[in-house]
């Protein structure tokens, strides 16, 4: 007897847990709020713990032809761009981790891997509103309708439904917003084809080459009031955010200038707990531990979570189905729980004001090298690891 697979949420977590799914000989359906699945977000970064999975997805070619592969990461200085770390990225990457650091538009690896998926796997204007445990599972729809499912997996976000439908408690607010926007390269105020990060007082800007080299991405956090919109289509405001990095340096302030659009996000994360499901539900990505963008992983451990969970499911019956889901989210808990608190404190030191620990931080990155320090998340083989 095949097993009823029910996905919620159409973003990269859900649809690359479709993806593993079918690669595992798994068929599943993947329900999907929106009514169109259309450009989202702007950039987004791919550790070599991800591209190494994606690669063996299928998605290896695509990739190559689609993003960019930075050939460092540079820090500098937010006032006088003084250049405080730089870490070779490119070809030594892959020779450290067998796959590249890659950096592209959001919206291009949404595309992959919605193509990727068998024609009817993602059903459009599903709104999920509650699942129903214990004996039968179901998924419950606005429209009143229900669907009966063997496994149900909550990959709907930050906000999820299904979360909310196995647990009480609500994503904390950090008192920041992150802008996010895209620039064309002729408008970027440097050519380097480097992930650039301008650290200072209260906030941060990073910035990216996309769409294999045609754009810049970039993200700059500000200081935000409580309830500030969590949204992946939110506008934003130029003047408000040339405004909080007004006395940056003129790098930071004339790549907003380029910028052709802007959106802004409210930041949540969650304390790193012992997020787990129950009976035959469970959750990925967001949905289980958003993280803040420091470490750049919230997407990456997104990745991760889709192969466990594959090969947990492709291992199991529907009658071991729980038990299944229960090995999945002890085999991820502690490592999403260790990287999410290494991305709240990195969040603290980055935007440390003009101070003697300042001055300390900035004297450690001058002698760093970021990717080997970083050699237990991007080390890390999903496809590999002790279930």
């Amino acid at each position: 007897m095949s097993m009823r697979i029910a996905v919620i949420g159409a973003g990269i977590a859900g649809l690359t847990t479709a993806l593993a799914l079918h690669r595992a000989g798994l068929a599943c359906r993947v329900y999907e709020q929106a009514g169109r699945l259309g450009p989202v977000g702007a950039g987004i970064q791919l550790a070599p713990n991800a591209s190494k999975l994606l690669h063996r997805l299928g998605l290896r070619d695509e990739l190559m032809r689609t993003a960019a592969r930075p050939r460092a990461l540079r820090r500098r200085r937010w006032r006088d761009g003084q250049v405080l770390g730089h870490t070779v990225l490119g070809q030594h990457c892959v020779e450290l981790y067998g796959a590249p650091y890659y950096t592209m538009h959001r919206a291009d690896l949404h595309r992959m891997l919605a193509d990727a998926l068998p024609e009817g796997t993602v059903r459009l204007g599903s709104s999920c509103v509650g699942v129903e445990t214990g004996d039968v599972t179901a998924v419950r729809f606005a429209t009143g309708a229900a669907e009966r499912a063997d496994v149900v997996i909550g990959a709907d976000g930050i906000h999820s439904v299904v979360r909310q439908s196995l647990v009480i408690d609500t994503p904390r607010f950090t008192g920041e917003a992150i802008y996010r926007g895209l620039v064309p390269r002729q408008d970027v105020p440097f050519r380097d084809e480097e992930i650039v990060s301008w650290l200072g007082p209260g906030r941060h800007c990073v910035c990216y080459p996309v769409s294999a080299g045609r754009s810049f991405a970039f993200s700059a956090t500000v200081p935000a009031a409580h309830g500030a919109q969590e949204s992946w289509s939110a506008q934003g405001s130029r003047a408000e955010l040339t405004a909080a990095y007004a006395d940056w340096h003129d790098d930071v302030r004339q790549l907003f200038d380029g910028a052709e659009l802007v959106g802004k996000w409210a930041l949540y994360d969650r304390d790193p707990v012992a997020w787990t499901g129950a009976d035959r539900t469970t959750l990925a990505g967001d949905a289980a531990h958003p993280m803040l963008p420091t470490l750049a992983q919230g997407a990456n451990q997104a990745i991760e979570d889709a192969v466990v969970l594959a090969r947990c499911l492709a291992a199991s019956t529907p009658a071991g189905a729980p038990g299944a889901l229960r090995r999945y989210e002890k085999a991820r808990r502690q490592r999403t729980s260790a990287i999410q608190a290494s991305s709240r404190s990195r969040a603290t030191v980055a935007h440390l004001p003009d101070s003697a620990e300042q001055h300390r931080r900035d004297t450690g990155l001058r002698g760093a090298d970021e990717l080997r320090d970083r050699a237990w998340i991007y080390g890390y083989d999903a496809e590999k690891a002790t279930l």
